[in-house]
């Protein structure tokens, strides 16, 4: 049985939370942008960090933690003891040092994941 899925051009606004050095954030975006019917809105999370309010709703509606939004990797993470922190903890140095969010996030009006890999994005496209 063949499914459809009807796209209505222009009705669908995406929001990237974007690294342009990180090559899944790139490729997450080229898959945004050749999407059919996507308006897409690139927020470069390094010059214009999300708030600790934005994050904690960013990853409410992605249904994950604080913890698994977290960068460790090329960041002061483990220096920080964030690993091993509670939520709380993780935001408030997310909220400081925006270095510290995984990339990249993408939000819709279908939900919000993190895109890694990238080819999640179309989950909630």
């Amino acid at each position: 049985m063949w499914r459809t899925r009807r796209v209505d051009l222009g009705e669908m606004k995406a929001t990237i939370f974007h690294n342009p050095a990180c090559g899944t954030s790139r490729k997450t975006l080229a898959i945004l942008r050749e999407t059919p019917g996507v308006e897409v809105e690139i927020v470069e999370y390094l010059k214009a960090p999300p708030s600790r309010e934005r994050l904690t709703h960013l990853y409410a509606r992605a249904g994950i933690t604080p913890r698994q939004g977290l960068r460790i990797r090329g960041t002061n993470a483990e220096e920080l003891g964030l690993p091993d922190a509670d939520g709380d903890a993780i935001l408030d140095a997310m909220a400081v040092n925006p270095a510290l969010i995984d990339r990249p996030l993408v939000e819709t009006d279908k939900g919000v994941r993190l895109c890694r890999p990238q080819d999640v994005v179309h989950e909630i496209l």
